[in-house]
């Protein structure tokens, strides 16, 4: 049994590195919406979305080109290349995240909604965030597996 998972740990190495890191990026990026929109109010939540999709794609391309996907090199030209296509696939997937946000909390008003959830108030907004994510998370990971950190043999 135990070699088993370990064999199963092995093979999906690199998936579960994805959703350990993705799930530590996903915190920041809520803790710094959060913290945001705790100091500049519900309103602004478009900028406060902006300044938390910073921090969480600053701290998740370094975890995702050093401990997921192991792209050793810090040459200019290849981590450069990784950093533009690395951000440029987060602008699409943030452009992605703040439309959904704008259609379902300004256009459909999810936004004034507030849910329970055992015992704790969660804002409508929130609710749409983490919604979105599942969708942002699926579109990050194809981005970088299958172009940003695609790797030739022994290119690591």
């Amino acid at each position: 049994m135990l070699k088993k998972i370990k064999i199963l740990a092995t093979k999906y190495k690199e998936l579960i590195l994805y959703v350990v890191f993705g799930v530590l990026t996903t915190l920041v990026n809520f803790g710094v919406f959060w913290i945001f929109t705790k100091i500049l109010g519900e309103n602004l939540y478009l900028f406060n979305n902006a300044v938390a999709w910073v921090a969480g794609v600053v701290f998740a391309f370094v975890t995702n080109k050093l401990f997921v996907f192991e792209s050793k090199s810090w040459h200019f030209k290849k981590a450069g290349k990784e950093l533009v296509e690395f951000f440029g696939a987060r602008l699409f997937s943030f452009g992605v995240e703040e439309g959904g946000m704008w259609l379902f909390i300004s256009v459909l008003g999810f936004g004034a909604k507030i849910v329970e959830v055992f015992g704790i108030a969660i804002s409508g907004q929130m609710l749409v965030k983490l919604a979105l994510a599942v969708i942002v998370v699926i579109l990050n990971y194809f981005f970088s597996k299958f172009i940003i950190f695609k790797t030739k043999q022994g290119d690591r």
